[in-house]
């Protein structure tokens, strides 16, 4: 069963990709900021990371960059999960190391299909 880290601090967001993802027998974990993130993928190296931008503290892009850069880290994918819809927020999302970006509010259908892909594909 593949572990997913749902980083986001909105715990509504949480609640719903969470139930999306256990209903298809994914195990998950939760952060509520990019502080957060690094910390629990350092300790628990989870299969994927769902990442929200806009976060207090270190936000998503800055989250992302840490955890692509970092050799511990490196192998895990991180999809950008956002409110964020611009096509230049998806590119940088992109350039600091996420495999997909998912703009909010997503589709359950939607989040397991990613999910699923960027774990075969890593």
């Amino acid at each position: 069963m593949a572990l997913i880290l749902i980083v986001d601090d909105s715990p509504t967001e949480v609640f719903q990709m969470r139930r999306a993802l256990e209903e298809h027998g994914f195990s998950t974990e939760a952060a509520g900021d990019g502080a957060e993130a690094i910390r629990k993928a350092r300790a628990i190296h989870p299969d994927l990371i769902l990442m929200d931008i806009v976060m207090p503290g270190i936000d998503g892009f800055r989250a992302t960059r840490t955890l692509t850069q970092d050799p511990a880290t490196r192998s895990i994918p991180v999809i950008m999960v956002s409110s964020k819809s611009g096509e230049t927020d998806r590119i940088w999302g992109m350039r600091q190391g996420a495999v997909d970006f998912l703009v909010k509010p997503v589709r359950p259908a939607q989040l397991v299909e990613k999910a699923q892909a960027a774990l075969l594909a890593g």
